[in-house]
């Protein structure tokens, strides 16, 4: 067991909020169950609920990780390009990337484990072979290693932005601007370490996103996103931000989600990378899904009508 100890630089109107955003990795549920009994500020046994002055001392006692390692799993995966040292995904709404809380196995690991095999080690037991990650409610492409040296070849690649992402998503109301960049800063919601959020430069990271109209509709905008910078949940909080969250998204959007869907309308629909080996110059395309589609025809978008 190790004991983390920590020292509060503000104020907090609760425990829980400061533990949460003073302990990388851990959710504010997650944390809360360490306050039966793991928990002191100032020597004494802390309740979520009580509040923290600047200076207050907290020690956490955290339990030692618990051993895991990813199992090949029969999971359908529509595999868009594969050779000896990359693979590219059109990874359907709905699978997450690799094992997590409350997600231990059914992920794209395991079933990637399955169908090819070898996958670089860089990423450990738990995410053999992943460079980057979409979320869960994505859909499309991702590039994954099937070796150390593709690993640190697209992580490079991935660093240095030649490795281009591009997405599409449909937003609620109608985004005035035909183009535009979006510069913030993004870290964890101080009020819900779960979600990301707008924060200022001491508590997050640069995220640079630019965006594209391709047609607006019935109250609704369809737009291309380019990533600059890959920061979790970048273009939803980035969405959020201009006023016109992604239709789907129950966290960043609507808590009630339109039209029957699983998740939010953000689809990864092109990437462009070099090919760690030969150097080759490759661009790979997904087309939307088909409820992403039929949600457009609705709409009466013109271009899917």
């Amino acid at each position: 067991m190790e004991t983390r100890r920590i020292v509060a630089s503000r104020e907090y109107a609760r425990a829980d909020v400061f533990i949460s955003e003073m302990l990388e990795g851990y959710t504010r549920s997650q944390v809360k169950k360490l306050f039966d009994g793991e928990i002191t500020i100032n020597g004494k046994a802390a309740k979520p609920s009580q509040s923290v002055a600047v200076g207050d001392v907290a020690e956490v006692n955290l339990p030692d990780p618990v051993a895991a390692e990813a199992r090949p799993e029969d999971i359908p995966v529509d595999i868009v390009y594969e050779d000896d040292d990359i693979a590219v995904i059109n990874k359907p709404q709905g699978l997450t990337v690799h094992a997590g809380n409350g997600n231990p196995d059914g992920t794209l690991v395991n079933a990637l484990l399955f169908k090819l095999g070898n996958l670089s080690g860089i990423g450990g037991v738990i995410r053999p072979g992943i460079v980057h990650r979409i979320d869960k409610n994505t859909s499309g492409l991702l590039v994954v290693a099937k070796n150390d040296a593709a690993h640190l070849s697209l992580a490079a690649q991935i660093a240095e932005k030649s490795c281009r992402r591009t997405y599409i998503a449909l937003l609620e109301g109608n985004v005035k601007a035909d183009s535009g960049v979006i510069s913030t800063y993004i870290g964890r919601d101080p009020s819900d370490r779960v979600r990301m959020a707008v924060v200022d430069e001491k508590h997050g990271k640069y995220a640079l996103t630019e965006y594209t109209v391709l047609e607006r509709s019935s109250g609704y905008t369809l737009c291309r996103f380019d990533l600059k910078t890959g920061r979790t949940h970048q273009i939803r909080v980035h969405a959020k931000h201009i006023g016109h969250p992604i239709v789907g998204d129950d966290v960043y959007g609507r808590k009630k989600r339109e039209f029957g869907l699983q998740g939010q309308l953000l689809h990864a629909c092109r990437l462009e990378l070099t090919h760690p080996a030969t150097g080759e110059r490759m661009t790979f395309e997904a087309p939307l899904p088909d409820y992403f589609v039929k949600v457009l025809r609705k709409l009466g978008f013109c271009n899917f009508s």
